[in-house]
């Protein structure tokens, strides 16, 4: 899904920005460049892994924090901190990289 979303976007520029709020659960303003996400989360990945995959699961999947903790093998409590700290790690990244202005969270 994150493939298919990120090609769309790369081929269409008018629809870069997208507002993901549904599987994205940051915040009900977000209107998301989907290529600078990408481009951050493939240097989330490279940081630490396991954060980014859990972004993945929760952001382009739509799984549960319980569902991500199954796949893991790891405690949902792990995959709230995980989530947390990426999407603070994201929008620091995203915010550098772009020239958008800020990117708020909300408290999912």
């Amino acid at each position: 899904m994150r493939r298919i979303l990120i090609d769309y976007a790369r081929v269409r520029p008018s629809v870069e920005r997208t507002d993901l709020t549904e599987s994205l659960a940051i915040s009900p303003e977000l209107d998301l460049d989907l290529v600078l996400l990408d481009r951050a989360l493939q240097a989330l990945a490279e940081f630490d892994p396991r954060k980014a995959q859990v972004v993945e699961m929760k952001f382009f999947g739509g799984l549960t924090a319980d569902e991500i903790a199954a796949v893991l093998n790891i405690s949902p409590q792990t995959v709230h901190r995980d989530w947390s700290l990426a999407k603070a790690w994201l929008v620091h990244e995203m915010k550098h990289e772009g020239d958008r202005g800020p990117v708020t969270l909300g408290k999912n």
